[in-house]
C-alpha cells in the first residue's frame, strides 16, 4: 500500500464522518462535504491502483 491508498483511505473516512455528522444534525453543508471528501478519496484510492499497475 503505497502514500495514495493511505491517503486515499483516511479522506474517505474523514467524509464518512462529516456526512454522518452531517445527517444527523441536519446540516446539508456539512454533508456535502462529507460526500466531496469521499470522492476525493475513491480518486487517491484509483491514483494509487494506477500507480502500482504502472510500476508492477
Amino acid at each position: 500500500m503505497d502514500k495514495e491508498h493511505l491517503k486515499g483511505a483516511a479522506k474517505k473516512t474523514e467524509g464518512s464522518v462529516k456526512e454522518s455528522v452531517g445527517k444527523a444534525t441536519d446540516n446539508k453543508k456539512l454533508e456535502a462535504e462529507g460526500k466531496k471528501d469521499k470522492a476525493e478519496g475513491e480518486l487517491r484510492k484509483a491514483a494509487g491502483d494506477v500507480k502500482d499497475a504502472v510500476n508492477n
